[in-house]
Parts: C-alpha cells; structure tokens; sequence
C-alpha cells in the first residue's frame, strides 16, 4: 500500500482515510498532552509530605509547583515553535524521554532542590506534547478538508481537565501506596507508554528544506529572560526585588526590536499584534486558571491543614470536581459555542468563589464536597472554549507556537495561583487564608466575565468547509484565508 500524504506534503499518514481524521494518532496525542496537567496537579497533595520529609515550609514547598511552570511557560511556546518548523514527531519521542528521567529523578532525590530540578525537567518534558497534537489536528484537518475537529479537541480537553482534577485523588492513592516518592515514579511507565505509541504512531515528518539560521535562537532567549523575570517578581513582589521587574522591561523591550526585525521571528509581533481576538483568548486563559489552580492548590492545601484530612481523604474530596468537570466538557464539546461557555463558565466560578466563603473548619463533609462540584464546571467549559478559539483564530503556519503560548498564558495563571497560595497561606493554611483567597479569585472571575461579554468576536467566529482546497475562518473583525 502507498502511503498517504498530508496536504503539506510534510507528513507521511501510512493507511489513513482520506476523508476521516486518523484515529490512530489520538492516543499518543492525548496520553503525551495529559503529562503535563498530571503532574501539575498530583503534586498538590504531595506538598504536605514532602514539607514534613525535608522539613520546608509552604514558602519553600510551593517551588515545586512554580519550578514546574517556569519551565512550562517558556517551554511551551519555545518547543510549540520548533514542532511548526521541524514536525511533532521528533519533538513529541524527545519530549516524553526527558519526562521518564525526571521521573527517575524525582524518585530518587536526596533533598528539595534534587526535587525542583527533576520538576524543572518535567516542565521543559511535558512542553512537546500538546503542540504536537495541535499540529497534527490542524494537519488532519488540512488533508481531510474537514474543518470540523470538534470532537478530537474536545478529546483532548477533557483529558486534560479530568487528569487535571482526578490527579489529587490519584497522587493521594499513589501516596497512600508508595509514599510521595511515588507521584514521581508514576512518569517512567507513562513516559515508556507515549514512546512506544508515538514512534508506533506518529507520522514522520520530511526534513526541513531551509537551514538552521530560520530557528531564531536570540529571540527565544530574550522570551525566556523576559518571562522569568516577570514570574520571579510576580512569585514574591518585594521592593527588594526591583531588579526583576527592570530586567523584565529591558528584556521585553530587546525581544520587540528583535522580533520585529527577523525575517523569521520565534514570535511574529505583526501578525499577533493584529490578531486582537487571540490576543484577548489569551487573557481569558491565564483569569480563568489563575482561579482554577487557586482553588487547586489553596482548597487542597487547606483540606489537610486548616480541615485536618489526611492526604488521600483530601484527594477524594475533590473527586466531584473531577465528575462535574468530566461531565460538562463530554456534554458540551461537540458544540463550539465558545461564547456560551465562556459566560456560564465566569458566573458558575464566581458562584463557587462565593461558595467558599461560607467554608470553615466545622464545615460538614457534604459542603466541601458541593463546593468542588460547583467549581469543576467552569474547568469543564473554560479552558475547551479557550482552545476552540485559539484553534479557530490561530495563524494555522504557527498552531503549534500558538497552542504554545496558550499553555504559557495558563501556567501564567497557575504561577499567579501559586504565589497567592504562598501569600495568603504565609504560616498555615488556615481558614482565614482560605477566605482571603477566595476574595482574590472572586475578583480573577469578575474579570474573566467582564471580558467574555465585551468580546464581540466571540459572537462571529465561524467554520466552513470548502472542500479539500482550502479552509476558511471567520474571527470576528479578524478574516484569514487558510489555504491547505
């Protein structure tokens, strides 16, 4: 049999239909996409433990989480670029090794900074992914003709958001079996399981015909200096600090001349300068997970501290938010309604912010139970609304750059989550800091509707199929012709 080839010519799709998205690739796609969101979340139950076994604080614990996402946010764009310029596939195989040798790492760390590190090669591990199966979704859908993958992104949705939101109770389950060691261990056989499906799976890919002068080297390093500079200052805003944030605007400023002068920039400045309906989805991101992962960390780290549960009890808890999240995203994916979910997803958050205000220590189980039900619906319409609209306002040449800075603007929030769990829980997660919390997140969900309602895009984005010649989307003020 002479195998098939993507429209681009780029990608060899061995026995794959010319008409239906290839199937075979959904399972490497969504288990390498969900690497990242389990190990963002397993570790919340984790930071207790850790905490006692190395005897650290909560100040210093919660670098677990933000070393993870320092690396994330800047791998995330960096490796989304290469995946645009060199395939998914070989990023995807290099990606997932480095995921098992953190795993390996973590598993046999003598200290907390031997910790932080094998969290920092998780992050920079867990980066191809995703922009991998954005890319191969827009490929698919280039050589089918069919513009229509609803149900593949909302496949890769909602596995996200449920490993997101089952992975306490599953990193509580692995804790209660083989202590916290565990939730690092758990990424060698997953880490095995993507390396097999994807070399088994993915396509490969032709190599690029230009030379090595197109990956734009500087300006990746100024992204990264500029953006660690702004999440170091963001994880502690002290005066004494005032070398990050004008290190951060003398980078910023360095990485717009030079973006704006390269033939081939990591970033194309013009082309997102112009694309103010994307630009805004990325603001919703990094509200909406600014208030997820708040909730994530801050209600965990409060279940064990200020409620007194013990970690696998606490995991448990939040299973509703794992049923309500799973439940929502399978009923709505089908249907882009990006706007729809938006809005419901804002007020249902702000109820649940509400919601938390009424918890206390003598809170009776059904309560926090009820709480995380309530907040598991806006992470089942959120985050795959965000992703419907990026995919639909994306320059489809650089989808997997931009599903990149998508993931980036969503560990922005998480660092943001992060650091107010650390301000607000300065000692002990008590009750009070549970309260104070909720205030901040409150305010993160105002926003986020405040902005859903004055996006009139949001109301035009629009899909057509035309055949298998090309692909046109309609973003609002924002018209792009893409042709396959």
């Amino acid at each position: 049999m002479i195998p098939k080839l993507a429209r681009h010519g780029a990608t060899t799709v061995p026995g794959s239909s010319p008409t239906a998205f290839d199937r075979r690739l959904i399972a490497p796609m969504v288990l390498g996409s969900v690497l990242n969101p389990i190990n963002s979340s397993m570790i919340a139950v984790a930071l207790a433990p850790i905490g006692l076994a190395f005897g650290a604080p909560p100040s210093r614990t919660v670098w677990l989480v933000s070393a993870l996402y320092l690396a994330t946010a800047v791998g995330q764009p960096v490796v989304g670029r290469l995946v645009d310029m060199y395939g998914p596939r070989r990023l995807y195989l290099l990606g997932t090794a480095l995921v098992g040798a953190a795993g390996l790492l973590g598993a046999l760390a003598p200290s907390l900074g031997a910790l932080i590190a094998a969290r920092v090669l998780l992050g920079f591990g867990t980066s191809a992914a995703y922009p991998a199966a954005m890319q191969l979704t827009r490929r698919e859908a280039e050589r089918t003709g069919q513009d229509s993958p609803a149900g593949v992104l909302t496949a890769l949705a909602v596995a996200n958001q449920t490993v997101a939101v089952v992975g306490p109770a599953l990193g509580g389950f692995l804790i209660g079996v083989g202590g916290w060691r565990a939730v690092f261990t758990v990424n060698v056989p997953l880490s095995a399981a993507c390396l097999v499906l994807g070399a088994l799976r993915l396509p490969r890919t032709q190599r690029p015909t230009g030379n090595r002068r197109g990956v734009d080297l500087p300006g990746m390093a100024l992204f990264a200096v500029t953006l660690v500079a702004l999440m170091l200052f963001l994880m502690g805003p002290r005066l004494d600090r005032w070398y990050l944030p004008v290190l951060f605007a003398v980078a910023a400023v360095a990485f717009a001349v030079r973006e704006l002068r390269v033939p081939e920039p990591f970033v194309d400045l013009r082309v997102l300068g112009g694309n103010v309906p994307l630009i805004v989805t990325y603001l919703r991101q990094f509200l909406g997970y600014t208030t997820s992962y708040a909730y994530l960390y801050g209600f965990t780290q409060w279940l064990e501290e200020g409620r007194g549960l013990d970690p696998s009890t606490a995991g448990l808890v939040l299973l509703p938010l794992s049923a309500s999240a799973l439940a929502v995203s399978t009923l709505t994916g089908r249907r882009e309604a990006v706007r729809s979910k938006l809005v419901v997803g804002s007020l249902v958050q702000i109820a649940g912010c509400v919601t938390l205000l009424l918890v206390g220590a003598g809170s009776d189980l059904w309560v926090l139970l009820v709480a995380g039900a309530v907040m598991g619906v806006p992470q089942g319409l959120i985050g795959l609304a965000n992703q419907t609209a990026l995919y639909r306002q994306a320059e489809p040449a650089r989808i997997a750059s931009a599903a990149g800075l998508l993931r980036t603007f969503m560990y922005l929030g998480a660092l943001g989550a992060s650091a107010a769990d650390a301000g607000f829980f300065a000692h002990r997660a008590d009750t009070a800091g549970l309260h104070d919390l909720a205030l901040f997140m409150l305010a993160g969900s105002v926003l986020l509707l405040a902005t859903t309602l004055s996006d009139r895009s949001l109301s035009t984005l629009t899909t057509r199929k035309t055949g298998n010649t090309g692909i046109t989307a309609s973003t609002g003020n924002t018209r792009n012709t893409r042709k396959a």
